[in-house]
């Protein structure tokens, strides 16, 4: 289906992984909810359980990308008694990005006025979703959850991880997007369509395989103008346990290696070279700059 923000021209040039749809049963609402997963076990059970007690399937189409989980959780019948209405299989490598760009091009085809992303691994609170959508209603383009802010909760989470997005990611991110943010790292999102498509963006290409969205789109969507809003949320770790994809002394430096990179613009469309590269500023930006 074609819609007049969305041509032909532009759909072909998009960078979408391969993926299988074995659960489609169609949009109902204007809203969407993407949940990425891998073997979640059941913290995906207990989360769809938690939104099928907030009702949340009466305001937003639940959808779930599935990264290959092998654990017996994405058979669709038990997803569809769960309020979902669509299942995803990503068939391509990478990771979280992407799922989401698999995920968000899919919606995008199938008209969906906004987005909602809320991790499969159900340390989110789900309750913040209306809220969230709420917020795209009155024509906010950034949803970023925080349990940093006045109203949000933070339980459990490992110190290292506490400081890192307190007095490093959050901190640069601000500073070299305008907007000034709290809480960057999690996944628990919701964004405008007009945002999404927007070409300065430019979200789906190859460029994005594990977690380069997240702050790409922390630095870049501020920079170009779109309103941007922090919402308090309530995020709990387990006890004892670290439910997360991201782990190692590795992991978390490839993580602050991609918030560098988006800082400096290393993730910008391709018509808009970095200003720091190979240790120089390049010609094109040193014009721009004087």
């Amino acid at each position: 289906m074609n819609y007049p923000d969305m041509t032909p021209e532009v759909r072909t040039g998009w960078q979408v992984p391969t993926f299988e749809t074995p659960l489609w049963l169609g949009r109902q609402q204007p809203w969407c909810v993407v949940i990425p997963v891998i073997n979640e076990g059941e913290r995906i059970k207990s989360l769809l359980s938690r939104m099928a007690d907030l009702k949340i399937d009466s305001s937003a189409d639940i959808i779930i990308v599935d990264g290959g989980s092998t654990d017996g959780t994405m058979e669709p019948e038990s997803l569809k008694q769960k309020g979902v209405r669509g299942l995803l299989v990503k068939m391509e490598p990478g990771k979280l990005s992407t799922q989401l760009r698999c995920a968000y091009a899919f919606a995008l085809d199938q008209g969906y006025e906004g987005i909602v992303t809320i991790d499969g691994n159900d340390k989110d609170d789900p309750e913040a979703i209306p809220r969230f959508i709420e917020a795209l209603k009155q024509g906010v383009d950034f949803v970023q959850a925080s349990r940093f802010i006045a109203g949000g909760v933070a339980e459990n989470t490992p110190k290292a991880r506490d400081f890192a997005i307190r007095f490093i990611h959050a901190p640069m991110l601000s500073l070299f997007s305008g907007f000034r943010w709290t809480d960057t790292t999690q996944g628990f999102r919701a964004y405008s369509r007009k945002m999404l498509l927007d070409p300065k963006i430019a979200l789906f290409r190859n460029v994005f395989m594990t977690y380069e969205l997240l702050a790409y789109f922390s630095y870049r969507v501020p920079k170009l103008g779109y309103r941007c809003l922090e919402l308090p949320t309530i995020r709990k770790y387990p006890k004892g346990e670290v439910p997360t994809k991201i782990s190692s002394i590795k992991g978390n430096l490839s993580v602050l290696q991609m918030l560098f990179r988006a800082c400096f613009g290393g993730y910008n469309p391709s018509e808009e070279k970095p200003i720091i590269r190979n240790g120089g500023i390049n010609q094109e930006a040193r014009r721009r700059l004087e």
